[in-house]
């Protein structure tokens, strides 16, 4: 992997989770709609803005060619599905955690899934860690003790976050497609659930009489989403697992400033036992994407005096084989 690739990588990554983050405060603005309507418009608003980014990155050809994959193998097609409905309820619970006093719950979820992607990169996948990367992992294993022995369980919020994402992104590699292709098919997918949604709980009625949702907060709902995640799913693929999973550390620490300053939900003294351990990890995982870019643009810069070398060590043997002959 080289330094372009891995700096995009990150670069996306955290663009990601900012996004995300913003999305979560995002949902104040959307009443009377509750987080069922609100997914299912997000989705409704989403497909136009995953087509509209095939057809910039004049991905149309390969989004044909899954879609024909797809219709002619039936256990890549359910692979597919799977992988649609595991990421709708993830869509959903991130919409709803907020309006009902959850999204610190949520926020959890979403720091103990990057333990959760590391330990799948390292015994799954057989990636290497490296001392920082270990190191982020014991910080976060503290916090996680911490949080068990002081509440004795996950809030169901939680677990769905840190249990539904890594079998999400297994799916996903074993279908080898282009990322935001995939993403295309997965909205598509779910669209038909999300419309039949609609319908069913009365919600254009709604929105119709509500001119500032239709013409303008749900369309920019839409587009947070579209960029959001075809940020994140391009990630995954400049990214090793591992990093890719420690880097998602950023999106937690910024929905819980969200959560805490703009929705009000309370943050106590005793939450800092899990958290600044988890905070850690964040620091130690900055401190280890700063020192893998260091080593590959070092990598990068040697590489040309390396090959200056070699055409010179070339050029002295044919120097020599032409004083012999």
């Amino acid at each position: 992997m080289n330094q372009h690739d891995l700096g995009r990588g990150i670069a996306l990554s955290v663009a990601a989770s900012a996004l995300f983050a913003l999305m979560s405060g995002y949902t104040k603005w959307l009443a009377p709609l509750d987080g069922l309507d609100i997914f299912a418009w997000r989705i409704v608003w989403t497909l136009p803005g995953a087509l509209a980014l095939v057809a910039l990155r004049k991905r149309w050809p390969q989004l044909c060619a899954l879609i024909a994959r797809l219709a002619k193998t039936p256990h890549l097609l359910l692979m597919s599905a799977a992988a649609a409905a595991l990421l709708g309820v993830q869509l959903w619970i991130f919409l709803w955690a907020p309006l009902h006093g959850r999204a610190l719950e949520v926020s959890l979820g979403y720091f103990l899934l990057p333990l959760a992607m590391v330990l799948l990169g390292r015994f799954h996948y057989d990636e290497r860690l490296d001392g920082f990367q270990w190191a982020g992992v014991a910080a976060a294993a503290v916090g996680v003790a911490h949080e068990l022995v002081i509440t004795h369980a996950f809030a169901w919020p939680t677990l769905v976050v840190m249990l539904g994402y890594p079998p999400y992104f297994v799916l996903r590699r074993r279908l080898n497609a282009d990322p935001l292709v995939s993403f295309a098919v997965e909205i598509m997918l779910i669209a038909p659930v999300a419309v039949m949604m609609l319908i069913v709980r009365g919600s254009f009625a709604d929105v119709v009489g509500e001119p500032r949702l239709a013409l303008l907060l749900l369309p920019g709902l839409g587009a947070l989403s579209t960029i959001a995640l075809a940020s994140y799913l391009r990630a995954s693929r400049h990214l090793p697992l591992a990093l890719f999973g420690i880097l998602g550390y950023v999106e937690p620490v910024l929905l819980v400033g969200v959560a805490v300053l703009l929705l009000g939900e309370p943050f106590s003294a005793r939450q800092l036992g899990t958290y600044v351990p988890i905070w850690m990890a964040v620091v130690l995982t900055g401190v280890h994407s700063a020192r893998l870019l260091m080593r590959e643009r070092s990598e990068k810069q040697a590489l040309p005096t390396s090959e200056h070398h070699a055409s010179i060590e070339h050029e002295t043997v044919a120097e020599e084989i032409e004083r012999v002959d």
